[in-house]
């Protein structure tokens, strides 16, 4: 498994692109904007574009998610319905924020415990609400790999405050869903660097063991 991290829009949202190196077949995570440079990305990479693949229905995510998917007919799998609000308002939203957005119905929600395949790669999909209520991330078992969008990031977590956002919902799926999975899990979050679970247990403000008590 490959994985480059391609930042997009003017909040610069880490749009993941990751292949199977054994049949260079990929997928797109969370493709928000900046189509022309992804595509550039993607032909760079010499692998083939298979599906894309949303964590949540935030405008910076997936804002042309759908124009994308049109262009190269490629199905969009995710996030979890629950998230239909959010894809609901991209046309509004990218008004409100300057950003192109086009809603978009998924060729499949996903749901806990679902997984979806990129070549011979297979992702444990995790619900993990709170941020937004359909927020999905991606987790990849062999690699200890997780691309976990807007629910956690290199010393903070994802923001609670938009409508339909729960912080103690958001903190239950880190330390329910997230930390069993490992220390040693290394993961993208939706925006800045990279970390690993175990890093965050020590010294994340909001979610270390010592600041949870």
């Amino acid at each position: 498994m490959r994985a480059a991290i391609l930042p997009v829009t003017p909040l610069q949202q880490n749009c993941s692109l990751i292949w199977c190196t054994n049949t260079m077949k990929g997928a797109l995570v969370d493709p928000g904007g900046d189509l022309d440079m992804l595509k550039v990305a993607v032909e760079k990479a010499g692998m083939t574009l298979e599906k894309i693949l949303i964590t949540h229905g935030h405008i910076d995510h997936c804002g042309e998610a759908g124009v994308l998917a049109k262009e190269l007919g490629l199905p969009i799998e995710g996030p979890h319905e629950a998230d239909r609000f959010w894809i609901s308002r991209l046309d509004d939203d990218g008004r409100k924020y300057g950003i192109n957005g086009q809603v978009f119905e998924p060729d499949r929600w996903l749901n806990d415990g679902d997984t979806v395949t990129v070549g011979d790669l297979t992702l444990d999909v995790i619900h993990c609400p709170g941020h937004t209520p359909g927020h999905v991330i991606f987790y990849h078992g062999p690699s200890k790999f997780a691309i976990v969008g807007d629910v956690l990031f290199q010393g903070s977590i994802g923001r609670t405050d938009f409508p339909m956002g729960n912080h103690q919902d958001l903190i239950d799926a880190i330390t329910g869903k997230l930390w069993p999975l490992g220390d040693d899990v290394t993961f993208i979050p939706g925006h800045g660097p990279t970390s690993t679970f175990g890093q965050e247990r020590k010294t994340n403000a909001f979610v270390s063991d010592y600041a949870l008590g």
